[in-house]
């Protein structure tokens, strides 16, 4: 358990804001030019996708901001 506060809680944050603010820009710039004429199921579909697809390096990102570390700490088994 981290005992003292660390830069990279509200440096991750920040950085996660912007990337998001950033990702956000970019689909609403190019999906609609590149998807725009399929049909709207199609498009349902497409816009779905790509708004959870940010979820996928979620995980690992908050492990760095709370460890320091890109994996997860190992856990200890527990002896029954």
């Amino acid at each position: 358990m981290r005992e003292t506060p660390t830069w990279r809680i509200p440096f991750g944050i920040f950085a996660l804001f912007v990337a998001l603010m950033i990702y956000g820009i970019v689909i609403a710039r190019y999906a609609p030019d590149i998807i725009g004429s399929w049909p709207g199921a199609a498009q349902t579909v497409v816009y779905v996708i790509l708004g959870l697809v940010w979820l996928l390096p979620l995980r690992r990102f908050l492990i760095w901001m709370e460890t320091g570390s890109w994996s997860p700490p190992e856990t200890k088994e527990k002896a029954d």
